[in-house]
């Protein structure tokens, strides 16, 4: 494990999201083995990344962005209400062609002629955005302080992000495989919207890295944008779906993934 804490945090961000890439490619092989996702299964899922992405967004994000806008000598609040109130993610949202799940949902953003599919694609690549910079942007934080104990909470960030992209990636590939496409396809289709976490752990690693004044900016903007993803999408589909009798679901998902996350980011931070 010593190698790992030499490495530069751009390679140690880009290490950890492939990990959380690879969970999202794995969740994705369950189409070879499921056809379908019992609704209530399907919510389970989706409130657990939403627990997850709302602690890591406190306990990884927003805690140490105070902590280090104190000691930059800023206005502490006044930094992390900025940069958590990031337009990018609702820019995203409003431009980038994408469907939410469900048969009746209406696609959003530009009009487009591409395929349900790929808009159902286009819907979790934006939730996954904002997770790459979230591990990306720790990883960078890592070098002011205790480097050893920031590592190790970056880890935790990339520990709890993976264990919710599992259940993610099943998310997208088993409902493309409803959609008619077959299991190979729906699988390459799956994996694939987790892709871009790679690309953006890298850049916001060498972001904050090389531009260490903006990094309390960038870790409330990164945990905003996991916000806007879990209250925008993941919390609303997954009480939408299914009938009233399974909202409860995804709140027992929300919670569990919230205490999960929590005893990973303080057992490790």
């Amino acid at each position: 494990m010593d190698w790992f804490f030499q490495l530069e945090p751009w390679q140690q961000a880009l290490c950890a999201t492939l990990f959380t890439y690879g969970m999202t490619a794995a969740g994705s092989a369950l189409v070879f083995f499921f056809k379908e996702i019992k609704q209530r299964v399907l919510n389970i899922m989706m409130g657990f990344a939403a627990g997850v992405m709302i602690a890591a967004s406190f306990w990884s994000l927003l805690d140490p962005a105070i902590e280090q806008a104190t000691e930059n000598g800023d206005i502490a609040w006044l930094v992390v209400a900025v940069g958590f109130a990031g337009l990018f993610l609702w820019l995203a949202d409003h431009l980038l062609p994408h469907v939410h799940f469900g048969p009746n949902e209406q696609p959003e953003g530009i009009p487009t002629n591409l395929k349900r599919t790929v808009l159902l694609v286009f819907s979790i690549t934006l939730h996954n955005i904002p997770e790459g910079l979230a591990v990306g942007v720790a990883f960078g934080a890592a070098t002011q302080g205790d480097a050893k104990s920031a590592i190790l909470a970056s880890l935790a960030v990339a520990i709890g992000i993976g264990i919710q992209n599992f259940p993610e990636g099943a998310v997208v590939s088993i409902p493309i495989r409803q959609e008619g496409l077959s299991r190979t396809k729906a699988f390459l289709y799956g994996q694939a919207s987790g892709l871009v976490e790679p690309i953006a752990g890298v850049f916001g690693a060498l972001l904050v890295s090389s531009m260490v004044s903006i990094l309390p900016y960038a870790l409330a903007f990164a945990a905003g944008a996991m916000i806007y993803v879990v209250v925008e999408e993941l919390i609303p589909e997954a009480r939408q779906m299914g009938d009233m009798s399974h909202t409860h679901d995804a709140v027992l998902g929300t919670m569990l993934g919230f205490i999960v996350m929590m005893i990973l980011d303080v057992a490790l931070g």
